[in-house]
């Protein structure tokens, strides 16, 4: 492929097709320069380093991924907003493995507050959760409790790790039930005992 064909863009969208095939841990600027069929030192006019080439894979992963969660969720509230927010997650996280590993890694907050979709990512995911009623700090602690649930059961998942009988998605459909049940009887914060 010729150098002048790449663009960040391109690049940046091989090495999430790569993370998907490979895992994102294994994604190099050396892997990467060997699919286009360049010396890395080509790749370095578009990316900084590892680091940056990792950072942009989970910006562009974040973005899929809430696009796909803004449209499951538009126009619902209540369960029925937060089972179509856990369907699009859970869906994301098993088709696309290499990228949703990207969106797990930390990002400089600086870099983090300049991101449009990983803006949109809170806004939409609050203000689902503001649809129970849920305030600061319980917002925060909900959000914690979504996140842990829905990435600890598609980690789970995706390794097989799931070996009883009981079918993988009505477990699922019951998680969901229950975090329903959590966030409509959200518990009052204890005021801390001295």
């Amino acid at each position: 492929m010729p150098r002048a064909g790449l663009t960040t863009e391109r690049v940046v969208a091989a090495a999430a097709d790569l993370a998907d095939e490979v895992g994102f841990e294994n994604v190099t600027v050396s892997a990467l320069a060997r699919r286009f069929g360049v010396k890395d030192a080509s790749l370095y006019s578009h990316v900084r380093n590892l680091g940056d080439l990792r950072t942009r894979i989970a910006f562009l992963a974040g973005g899929e991924m809430i696009d796909r969660i803004a449209a499951a969720v538009a126009g619902r509230a209540g369960k029925d907003a937060l089972a179509a927010f856990a369907d699009a997650y859970r869906a994301y996280a098993l088709e696309h493995p290499g990228r949703y590993a990207a969106t797990q890694i930390r990002i400089d907050q600086a870099l983090v507050a300049e991101s449009p979709a990983l803006r949109r990512t809170a806004e939409i995911t609050y203000g689902m959760l503001r649809a129970y009623g849920l305030t600061e700090p319980d917002l925060t602690d909900a959000v914690r409790l979504l996140r842990s649930t829905f990435h600890g059961y598609c980690a789970l998942e995706a390794t097989g790790a799931f070996a009883a009988p009981r079918d993988v998605r009505r477990s699922w459909d019951r998680a969901i039930d229950a975090l329903h049940v959590s966030l409509t009887h959200w518990p009052p914060e204890e005021e801390p005992h001295d």
